[in-house]
C-alpha cells in the first residue's frame, strides 16, 4: 500500500508538470521589446514598457498617431535612479502622485521628454488628415491626427533599465476631462534593441547570454542522461536498477524538456522581439515539475525508502502525500499569480511574491524533515554512512541554494543583471545535484558510498532475516556495500537465495525418507543427494 503510493507520487509529479505544459501552451501572449497596441484611459499618465539598454548602441524606435484634440501628449523616459522611476512608481506608493509631480522630475538635459507634435522636430510628428471613415473623425470629429515615426539612443556609465510612459498632463485644460471617458488615446509601437547582433538584438541587457548558457546546459544534461542511462543498464543487469534511481533519470529527462523549450523561446523571440509566453511558461512547469520530483527523492532516499527499506510505513507515505500536494499546488500558484499580478512597471524576481515566500519556507522546513529522516535512518543503520553522510552534505546545499538565491536576488544583486545571473547559478545548481547523486550511486568497485545492495527481485523475499524478529517487517538487513553483496547470512553463504524470486519454494516443507528436507544445500550429503530435479530448476527460474 504505501510502496504503490510513493510509485504513484513518482507518476503523479511528471503527469502534473505534463498538464501545466499542455495548458501553458495555450497562454499565448506577446511582451515588450517589440510592443503594440492602442491606449484609451481617463489616466493623464501611464506606464508602456521598460527595458534595458546598452549604452551607445541601445536603441528605441517609436511610431504614434493620435487624434489631434488629445494633443499635447508626451513620450516620457525615466531611467532606474532612486530619484527617477522608484519615486513616480508604483502608483499607489511612491512618493509623488499627480502627473506633473511624476514630470518634475525629469531633467532637460537629459532628452527625457518627446514632445509628440510637429512643435518638436525631433518627434518626428506630422499632422495628417484622417479619413471620412476614420473612428476618430466619427467619435470625436478630429479632421487631423498625429502621426509620429522617430527614435532615441542611449548613453549611461552603465547598462540601465528605462520605463517608457506616456503621459497628457493638461489634458483637462484642454478640453472636458471626460469626453467619452478618455484623456489619453494613441495607437503606438515600440521597437526596443541592444545592437544588430542576433544574439543581443532583442534581448534586455539583463538577459545578454541566456540563450547561450541554456544551450550549453543542455549538452551538459545530455550527457549526464546519457551517463545514467549507462549506469541504469549496468545496475538493471544486477537487478539493482530500483525506483528511486528511475526518479532520478526521470528528473532529469524533464530539465531537458524545459531546456528544449527555453531555447525555443529565446530562439523565436531573438528573431523579432516578441514574446511567445506559452513557451515560456511550458519550459517553467518542466523545470518546477523536475524540482519537485528530485524533492520527494531525496526525502525518500533519507527516510532509506530502496536502501535500507523497501515500503514506507503508511504515516511516512500520508505526509509525503501532503507535503507534496502542497508544493505542486505553491508552484501553480506562483505561475497564475506571475501571470495576473506581477507588475510589469517593476523588475521583480520569480519568487518576489507571496506564493514565493512560501515556497522558499517550504523548502527550508523540508530540508528539516530531511535532516530528521537521515538522523533516524543513520541510527538504525549506522553502516550506511558512507553513503548517507556525502548525501546530507552534497543536498543541504541544494535546499539551501532557493533561500539563499531569493535573498541575494531580492537585496543584493543589481537589478540591471539579475536574470542572466540567476539564470545561470540556477542551471549550475541544478546540474552538480544531479552530477553529484551520479557519482554517489556509480556501481562502481572503487565506490564506497553505492547505496543499493537488495536485488529488486528479492524486495519481497527477505524483509526478515532468519532468525531475526523485527518491529519493521519492510526493514532490509544490515550490511556492507559491495554491489556483489545482496545480503549475508550467519554461516557460509546460500547461493540458492541468489536466484530466488517470489515465495520459498513449496517444496521445501516436504520431508525426504531419510528426514532431510529438500531444497537444503546446507545439510548433510544424503539429503543434497536426494534434491529433485524440479528443485533445481525451481532456483533458475526467470525473474
Amino acid at each position: 500500500m504505501a510502496q504503490s503510493t510513493i510509485m504513484n507520487w513518482s507518476l503523479t509529479v511528471k503527469h502534473i508538470s505534463l498538464i501545466l505544459a499542455v495548458l501553458s501552451s495555450f497562454l499565448q501572449s506577446t511582451l515588450c521589446l517589440y510592443q503594440e497596441g492602442q491606449i484609451a484611459t481617463d489616466d493623464n499618465w501611464i506606464f508602456l514598457a521598460r527595458f534595458c539598454f546598452l549604452s551607445d548602441i541601445g536603441r528605441l524606435r517609436f511610431e504614434v498617431q493620435y487624434p489631434q484634440s488629445f494633443q499635447t501628449q508626451n513620450l516620457i523616459l525615466y531611467y532606474d535612479e532612486p530619484d527617477q522611476w522608484p519615486s513616480v512608481y508604483p502608483l499607489d506608493t511612491a512618493p509623488l502622485q499627480t502627473c506633473l509631480e511624476k514630470e518634475s522630475v525629469l531633467k532637460p538635459e537629459n532628452h527625457q521628454v518627446v514632445n509628440l507634435t510637429t512643435s518638436y522636430v525631433w518627434s518626428g510628428c506630422a499632422l495628417l488628415e484622417t479619413e471620412s471613415t476614420s473612428d476618430w473623425r466619427r467619435l470625436f470629429g478630429d479632421t487631423h491626427y498625429f502621426d509620429c515615426k522617430g527614435g532615441r539612443s542611449f548613453r549611461s556609465v552603465r547598462d540601465r533599465w528605462w520605463y517608457i510612459v506616456i503621459s497628457n498632463c493638461n489634458a483637462g485644460q484642454v478640453r472636458p476631462p471626460m469626453v467619452l471617458g478618455s484623456w489619453v488615446l494613441m495607437n503606438y509601437k515600440l521597437t526596443m534593441t541592444n545592437g544588430e547582433d542576433w544574439w543581443y538584438k532583442h534581448f534586455s541587457a539583463d538577459q545578454f547570454g541566456i540563450l547561450a548558457t541554456d544551450i550549453a546546459f543542455l549538452f551538459l544534461f545530455m550527457a549526464l542522461f546519457g551517463c545514467s542511462a549507462y549506469v541504469a543498464m549496468i545496475l538493471t543487469s544486477r537487478s539493482l536498477f530500483h525506483t528511486t534511481y528511475k526518479m532520478y533519470m526521470c528528473v532529469l529527462f524533464l530539465y531537458i524538456l524545459s531546456l528544449v523549450f527555453y531555447i525555443i523561446f529565446y530562439a523565436d523571440y531573438a528573431n523579432d522581439g516578441t514574446e511567445v509566453q506559452g513557451l515560456k511558461f511550458t519550459a517553467r512547469a518542466f523545470q518546477s515539475g523536475a524540482d519537485a520530483l528530485f524533492l520527494l527523492q531525496l526525502i525518500l532516499m533519507a527516510k532509506g525508502y530502496t536502501i535500507t527499506r523497501g515500503r514506507l510505513s503508511h504515516s511516512g507515505s500520508v505526509k509525503i502525500t501532503i507535503l507534496m500536494a502542497i508544493y505542486c499546488m505553491l508552484y501553480a500558484a506562483l505561475f497564475i499569480y506571475e501571470v495576473y499580478a506581477f507588475d510589469e512597471g517593476e523588475v521583480l524576481y520569480l519568487y518576489e511574491s507571496p506564493a514565493g515566500y512560501v515556497l522558499v519556507a517550504l523548502r527550508a522546513l523540508t530540508w528539516l524533515w530531511f535532516i530528521y529522516a537521515i538522523f533516524f535512518t543513520l541510527k538504525h543503520y549506522p553502516e550506511k554512512n558512507s553513503f548517507y553522510i556525502p548525501f546530507f552534505f552534497c543536498y543541504t546545499l541544494w535546499f539551501l541554494a532557493m533561500p539563499i538565491m531569493t535573498i541575494i536576488a531580492t537585496l543584493v544583486m543589481p537589478k540591471w543583471w539579475r536574470e542572466k545571473a540567476m539564470n545561470a547559478i540556477e542551471l549550475i545548481i541544478a546540474f552538480v545535484a544531479q552530477l553529484g547523486f551520479l557519482i554517489l550511486t556509480r556501481p562502481s568497485a572503487a565506490n564506497h558510498n553505492f547505496p543499493y545492495h537488495v536485488r529488486t527481485s528479492q524486495v519481497g523475499v527477505i524483509d526478515v532475516p532468519d532468525g531475526q524478529v523485527q518491529n519493521n517487517p519492510d526493514a532490509y538487513q544490515h550490511h556492507g556495500y559491495a554491489a556483489n553483496n545482496v545480503f549475508q547470512v550467519d554461516h557460509q553463504p546460500n547461493f540458492t537465495e541468489l536466484f530466488t524470486v517470489g515465495q520459498p519454494n513449496k517444496y521445501a516443507q516436504n520431508q525426504q525418507p531419510n528426514g532431510n528436507t529438500n531444497g537444503t544445500v546446507n545439510g548433510s550429503s544424503n539429503g543434497a543427494s536426494h534434491l529433485p530435479q524440479r528443485d533445481v530448476s525451481s532456483m533458475f527460474a526467470a525473474k
